[in-house]
């Protein structure tokens, strides 16, 4: 049976150094660029060497995060740099955009990959495309359940996140944080408006009011792990490369004791304690999440680091009068219930003397630093012992086996194993002894000085002769340098570096010059079937009732289900291996750069543009996709509508309002979502009962067209939310009216 991978974070040296010593078998980190978590230290160039040699000797894997859309200007720094990590020996590389990694598979074409989750991987249609790239492991979307994955039929890896943080949109599917400020999450600059408050409105009435309603809670499926580890999952996901390294590090251990039980068929238990701990180090209240089928998922009264109740205080002047329910010593860090927080620098008895540590039930003073002027729970939220026996939790060690040989008359012989790692070298004579003769003991002894070297001794084994005579000094000098070559053996271990010229291919499609409307009601589409637009709709049904027309179903962005349809508005990879050629991929399907358009192109007849580009890096791509491919593209480009800023599995209006899994109330009310800074934000369910969160303002570039036009652009598109039919006719009549001004 292959062994789950137990698959740790690293955002520094510390970190990784720590998840080693805890017990991973592979360990991700990023470099300073092209990492979703940009606002982690991070690795250097040369951090990023060190790392792999580093884990190399422990034999683990260390994979790099590429994990972002990449630019067009970027292109070739990445291929740089990916070189460089190629010729460093990372394990794999863990890619999100699908270009860049159809041309890693063709100028590397022995480098691993490993895509993202932030790739919206879903569905085995989804898998099956993703294969077709050539790609080693898959890391599947953190909103399928344990039912779902087991249905998936790959032979491709399969990477499952078991504990950390959630998103709550689905990964590389959110634009709310560029929308707001600028700043990408599908460039690692995340600014996570998912954990800000907001109020619920239906139509002008609160309903839900200062709640923090996308704020998910922390996942954690100790109790689920089973179930994955039955089902064969590749490898097991821990997040938290911007966590620290006393998290990384008991999180490891923890896993570790659950999966090293798994294998030896004891039950997967672990004590109050241990979970505990699990809190105290990290948690925004823990969720088995979607795994379970289980939507309660969010925490709607904070944000932040929970920790673990403590005590409650009794009241306050100079000093904080506590009662404890757990144990608190010197050094832990604490948090009130209005907030505040602090660390425990000094702690009192009820005679006013100074003691290292407050037990269960006794009451402790504090000094009041904070003003603290109410009463409340206490939460620890750092425990000062905890980090002291993480940091001194035993070094991992490299078990090696020796070989000894020693026969009068020839030299000595001496081979170290490790694993599959065999080095073997010989020095001197073996001698017969004229008076004391070396045992095999004194031959162990020398042998078992490895100093500060990771390695300790399982067996020896020998082939000597009796009563010989060795030089002590030959032992020790073998000894050493078997040692120093099998570090270096391990440390440099690394995939013979092929590279090639092999160029990428895009198919030339027919430019179309096409204006496309996104409708989301009958009505809309009743205006404009005579209208000679092509007309995407989302409702199956509308579909199937006008599809003689110029009809594409935009299948949901989230689909396991692919409805057949033979004009389609595809919105996930899985789309590529199941409907024709005569589809378009939508916007929101990440297209940032020439390598991603040159892939899609070869699959549909015309490419959606992402929303986040502006003008100049629309011209960009059109531009190096002319010089890459050396024709022109078919794409389009969104010039007027409302953007989907999230798409969520998990629905704030049932967890809120209507308390039940499955519900219709958001098609008969009104319901948005205000940030209390100026926006409102409607929610859209779409037909499989995912919810989106629209954007308060429209998209208008009806007056950017004739730029577009200039520089390539001849499909444009607009997304209908809640137009009438005189809107709709303005809106139109605006792009008439520009497209007449080209001609």
């Amino acid at each position: 049976m292959q062994k789950v991978e137990l698959l740790s974070p690293a955002g520094n040296m510390k970190s990784l150094k720590m998840a080693i010593k805890c017990g991973c078998d592979a360990v991700y980190i990023s470099g300073k660029d092209y990492g979703a978590r940009k606002f982690a230290d991070n690795f250097t160039m040369e951090e990023i060497e060190e790392a792999t040699r580093y884990s190399h000797l422990y034999g683990v894997k260390l994979y790099v995060t590429i994990n972002t859309l990449i630019e067009e200007d970027d292109i070739d720094l990445v291929l740089n740099y990916i070189s460089n990590l190629y010729k460093f020996g990372v394990d794999a590389l863990i890619v999100q955009d699908l270009g860049l990694i159809s041309l890693i598979r063709h100028r590397f074409p022995n480098i691993q990959i490993h895509v993202s989750t932030g790739a919206h991987n879903c569905s085995n249609e989804c898998l099956e495309f993703l294969d077709g790239l050539g790609v080693k492991r898959v890391v599947l979307a953190r909103e399928l359940s344990i039912s779902e994955i087991s249905k998936l039929d790959t032979t491709l890896e399969l990477e499952v996140f078991i504990h950390g943080a959630l998103c709550v949109s689905y990964s590389g599917q959110c634009l709310m944080s560029s929308y707001l400020f600028g700043r990408s999450g599908n460039k690692g600059e995340c600014s996570q408006p998912c954990r800000f408050c907001y109020d619920i409105y239906e139509d002008d009435k609160i309903a839900v009011s200062n709640k923090y309603v996308l704020s998910m809670k922390d996942l954690c499926i100790g109790d689920n792990i089973k179930s994955l580890l039955d089902m064969g999952i590749s490898s097991l996901k821990i997040e938290g490369r911007m966590k620290s390294c006393y998290y990384v590090g008991y999180v490891t251990k923890f896993y570790r004791m659950l999966i090293d039980k798994y294998y030896n068929n004891e039950e997967l238990s672990f004590t109050e304690e241990e979970y505990n701990n699990l809190l105290v180090l990290y948690n925004r209240c823990f969720t088995k999440g979607f795994l379970n089928d289980n939507y309660d998922v969010v925490n709607p009264d904070t944000c932040n680091h929970r920790g673990i109740l403590v005590g409650k205080v009794i009241s306050c002047s100079n000093k904080i009068k506590i009662l404890l329910d757990k144990d608190l010593s010197q050094g832990d860090g604490i948090r009130f219930s209005n907030g505040k927080g602090m660390i425990c620098n000094y702690i009192y008895n009820e005679n006013g003397l100074l003691i290292n540590k407050g037990f269960s039930s006794n009451i402790i003073y504090l000094d009041n630093k904070i003003n603290l002027n109410s009463k409340g729970f206490v939460y620890k939220t750092l425990d000062s012992n905890l980090h002291k026996e993480i940091e001194n939790s035993e070094d991992r060690t490299i078990l090696i086996d020796f070989e000894v040989v020693a026969k009068i008359g020839k030299e000595l012989v001496i081979s170290v194993y490790c694993g599959s790692d065999k080095i073997t070298k010989s020095l001197g004579m073996v001698f017969r002894a004229c008076k004391s003769s070396v045992s095999k003991k004194d031959i162990y002894d020398k042998l078992s000085k490895l100093g500060n070297t990771p390695f300790k001794i399982n067996n020896i084994y020998f082939d000597v002769d009796d009563d010989i005579f060795i030089p002590i000094k030959n032992i020790n000098n073998l000894r050493r340098e078997l040692i120093n070559d099998l570090i270096c053996l391990r440390e440099n271990r690394r995939p013979d570096v092929i590279t090639t010229n092999e160029k990428i291919v895009s198919r030339e499609n027919s430019i179309t010059k096409e204006i496309s409307f996104l409708v989301r009601n009958e009505e809309q589409l009743k205006f404009l079937i005579d209208k000679n637009v092509n007309i995407y709709v989302e409702d199956y049904f509308l579909y199937q009732k006008y599809k003689d027309n110029n009809i594409f179903y935009r299948n949901p962005r989230a689909s396991f289900d692919y409805k057949n349809s033979s004009n389609t508005l595809i919105t996930n990879n899985g789309g590529f291996k199941y409907y024709c050629d005569k589809s378009v991929s939508d916007i929101y399907m990440n297209v940032k750069n020439s390598l991603t358009l040159g892939l899609f192109s070869n699959y549909v007849y015309k490419v959606g543009l992402s929303p986040e580009l502006n003008n100049e890096d629309i011209y960009k791509i059109i531009c190096s996709y002319k010089k890459r491919f050396g024709f022109n593209p078919n794409v389009e480009v969104l010039i007027y509508g409302n953007l989907e800023l999230m798409l969520m599995k998990y629905c704030p209006l049932n967890y809120f309002i209507n308390n039940s899994n499955r519900c219709s109330m958001c098609f008969s009310k009104n319901f948005y979502l205000d940030d209390k800074h100026g926006h409102k934000f409607n929610f859209l369910r779409d037909e499989i009962h995912n919810m989106r969160i629209m954007s308060d303002k429209k998209i208008d570039k009806i007056l950017d067209i004739n730029y577009l036009k200039s520089i390539g652009v001849t499909n444009f598109r607009i997304d209908l939310l809640d137009e009438d039919d005189l809107s709709i006719q303005k809106i139109l009549d605006r792009v008439n009216c520009s497209l007449q001004k080209i001609k």
